[in-house]
């Protein structure tokens, strides 16, 4: 008959807390499926962005158009980079895609205003 005492008990249990923290932190390294890819809500802010971009440049190179209409354009996509750089990215996908488009923003010198900087560090605290 098997009797179990305290010792094997303990043995027993020391070694699930071993096998289950080794599965955890095999899974914790892959993310998970969902989160490999951005979410919806931030391709359509970098979406909203390359329009307003294209809008904006089109702006500049028309002779037709006026300087309020310059400036409209150039103000709509200040905020629609102002709202991807606000876009608190949670999982690895938004991480990686808000990073990638952010990085070529930046290669061409635009990601420079001190309100770009502001909203990219305020979304990544935690709300309070």
């Amino acid at each position: 008959m098997f009797r179990i005492n305290r010792r094997a008990l303990l043995l027993n249990a020391g070694s699930a807390v071993i096998a289950s923290t080794v599965a955890a932190s095999a899974f914790a390294t892959e993310p998970r499926l969902r989160d490999r890819e951005p979410s919806r809500d931030l391709r359509a802010l970098i979406k909203a962005h390359k329009a307003t971009y294209a809008a904006f440049g089109k702006a500049i190179h028309d002779v037709d158009d006026s300087n309020r209409d310059h400036d409209r354009a150039s103000r709509a996509e200040e905020r629609a980079l102002l709202a991807v750089c606000a876009y608190p990215a949670v999982g690895e996908g938004d991480r990686r895609a808000k990073a990638r488009y952010l990085l070529k923003i930046e290669a061409r010198g635009e990601l420079d205003l001190a309100e770009h900087t502001q909203a990219l560090l305020r979304s990544t605290m935690w709300k309070e």
